[in-house]
């Protein structure tokens, strides 16, 4: 077992000397990693250490009263959880519960507290990571091997030949939210991590489906992603263009249409994107990410020169890709609309992010769930993609890329 960081380890502050109550549990297996939230009235105080041979996580929760959450844990478990065997929870001294996790391979540990933010209380969480990070580059190679590609007859080359592309266009999908983080709640029920990760899907589908394209999610499940990783995980790739999907919602339960956003280092360009943008950056606050070990980053390459570069050719994308969504749907600014997203501060790859309709807005939510709309809205996001892409065609290098 990894050595478990020293904030893990401590004990938090004192808990009262009532017992605390457990009030929900929740577990999001992933690939990437797996999560397990433990939620409260109140702080848990806890200690962790680890047990080998087998792999184990053993979590001690003291003051903490052994409820119907903590003792339903163990059958949330998935059987196709890559970290998580089984778990046991019961009591094992007088005040203190433990609870331990029968791990399926060594894990890196993290376990931390989460204040009330949102719809939760209290948190403790514990995030199982693998020890060698899973190589999104590797995946995508591997990935490109299995997708059938058309082959075109040979034919005479045109009068002049149309240059080919120097290399396939990788395109990085983000669908917003997800796991803890369910972003924005429709009247009807709906939620937004479910609505974009359909979408983001049936957008991959289509842009694997062209020959000179391939896509990668940055999730494929329902699990957090903090924003900064969906950042690093497209410059992993190596991606030409990024594409965060949302359907966000706002104050005013008529506001509808779609938008589309760049980045802006100085100011928004609407009271109402400065409003949007502040939201979806708290998504790390419900998402729930470890301050001890978020990395710095992006506040240390964001060049301005490059950056610059940057948001230009993200306002060409943007500017694309809501010319297409306004054949869909009502466009709620006729211009793409800039601020400052955290997700969309790469250096060095063109960054928008998609309101493809306002789930907030009773009818579009409605459409938001339709089968025809969803599949719509991610033909247009493409064709927005495809025309910026005849312009602006891949190179070995990108003309924004950073040397680093």
């Amino acid at each position: 077992m990894a050595a478990i960081c020293v904030a893990a380890l401590a004990l938090c502050l004192a808990a009262p000397a009532a017992q605390a109550q457990v009030l929900s549990t929740r577990i999001w297996p992933a690939r990437d990693y797996t999560r397990v939230t433990l939620e409260s009235k109140a702080e848990i105080k806890f200690s962790v250490f680890g047990v080998k041979n087998p792999e184990r996580l053993v979590v001690d929760l003291e003051g903490v009263e052994f409820g119907a959450a903590l003792a339903e844990l163990d059958g949330k478990v998935a059987t196709g959880d890559p970290y998580i065997e089984k778990l046991r929870v019961g009591r094992n001294r007088p005040g203190v519960v433990r609870l331990v996790l029968d791990l399926k391979t060594e894990v890196k540990p993290q376990v931390f507290t989460l204040k009330p933010v949102a719809e939760y209380g209290y948190r403790l969480v514990l995030d199982l990571y693998p020890m060698v990070a899973p190589d999104p580059l590797a995946a995508l190679i591997e990935a490109e091997g299995k997708l059938p590609r058309p082959v075109a007859p040979e034919a005479p080359a045109p009068m002049p030949a149309k240059p080919k592309v120097a290399r396939l266009a990788t395109i990085v999908i983000d669908a917003g939210h997800g796991g803890e983080d369910p972003g924005a709640r429709g009247r009807l029920g709906s939620r937004e991590k479910d609505i974009t990760l359909v979408i983001a899907r049936r957008l991959k589908a289509l842009v694997d489906a062209e020959p000179e394209m391939r896509a990668v999610l940055t999730r494929d499940g329902d699990f957090y992603l903090p924003l900064q990783e969906r950042v690093d995980k497209a410059r992993r790739v190596k991606a030409d263009l990024f594409v965060s999907v949302h359907a966000d919602a706002f104050i005013k339960p008529h506001a509808r249409g779609s938008s589309v956003f760049a980045l802006s280092e100085r100011r928004a360009t609407s009271e109402a994107a400065r409003w949007l943008a502040k939201k979806e950056n708290d998504a790390d606050l419900v998402g729930g990410v470890n301050i001890d070990v978020k990395d710095r980053y992006l506040a240390q390459t964001l060049l301005d020169l490059s950056q610059t570069a940057t948001i230009d050719h993200s306002l060409r994308l943007g500017s694309a890709v809501l010319g297409e969504l306004g054949q869909v749907n009502t466009l709620h600014k006729p211009h793409v609309e800039q601020a400052s997203f955290a997700v969309l501060k790469s250096p060095d790859i063109p960054s928008i992010l998609v309101e493809t309709a306002f789930i907030s807005n009773p009818q579009e939510e409605k459409r938001l769930n339709d089968d025809d709309y969803q599949d719509s809205l991610a033909r247009a996001i493409l064709a927005g993609i495809k025309r910026y892409l005849a312009k602006n065609p891949p190179r070995p290098n990108s003309p924004v890329a950073l040397k680093f």
